[in-house]
């Protein structure tokens, strides 16, 4: 593992932490897929920064438990704003 892939599993470890963000949005932040997001934080970062890998895993598995709730709420929302602009 070179230091470059190092720094960036530790950056996205503590923007995702900071942030309290979601893959998904860390992906966009950075520019780069959530799978390659979703590998630095579960595969390099233990073995570069495992205090903040352990941060980062509750974080995810917080993320996990109420991602049914995230997209009931966006279909709620697309649904509303399609009433409010009077399509279907």
């Amino acid at each position: 593992m070179t230091n470059d892939e190092k720094q960036r599993a530790v950056e996205l470890g503590e923007y995702t932490v900071a942030n309290r963000t979601t893959v998904r949005a860390a992906a966009k932040h950075f520019g780069i897929s959530k799978s390659t997001v979703h590998k630095e934080l579960t595969e390099r970062l233990p073995e570069v920064s495992p205090a903040l890998y352990e941060k980062v895993r509750e974080l995810l598995e917080l993320n996990k438990r109420e991602r049914h709730i995230r997209g009931g709420l966006a279909t709620k929302h697309k649904y509303e704003s399609a009433r409010k602009s009077g399509s279907k």
